[in-house]
């Protein structure tokens, strides 16, 4: 196995539902059809994919639906390419009246001969919680 920076490493699973710590939010194996002409997979995708685990935490601290309203950052560290294993963990980063950050790192566990996992990606985003008409709402003050 190749040695890592500790930042590089993937972090230990996080705490109960709600409690802002560190999660394994989505796991997923990109398929060909989400790969370019050289075999690595559309940042694009990746960043679907982001939107999605980024989602997971605010939701369940929102208690309803959020939308996505600002990708604060977004850092493609190593190409990912098809049959790698992606992990991603999020952390909430800021808890608002109405709004969620949340930073989120991907891993990528490839190499199933001799097992590698490196960091590919790491994002902030905010999302935002919405009531049925898409307006703005208050995050119940017990979750904040």
């Amino acid at each position: 196995m190749t040695a890592a920076a500790p930042q590089d490493l993937p972090p230990a699973e996080g705490g109960a539902p709600g409690s802002h710590q560190r999660e394994l939010v989505l796991r997923v194996m990109p398929m060909p059809a989400d790969a370019n002409g050289n075999g690595d997979i559309f940042g694009g995708w990746i960043m679907a994919q982001v939107d999605i685990a980024g989602a997971v935490l605010p939701t369940r601290i929102a208690r309803g639906r959020i939308a996505t309203v600002a990708v604060n950052q977004f850092i493609f560290k190593q190409p990912v390419s098809i049959s790698d294993l992606l992990s991603f963990y999020a952390t909430v980063i800021r808890v608002g009246n109405t709004s969620v950050t949340v930073h989120v790192e991907v891993y990528a566990e490839r190499n199933p001969e001799d097992p590698e996992v490196v960091k590919v990606t790491e994002a902030n985003l905010t999302y935002v919680a919405i009531d049925l008409e898409g307006k703005p709402r208050q995050i119940p003050p017990a979750r904040r």
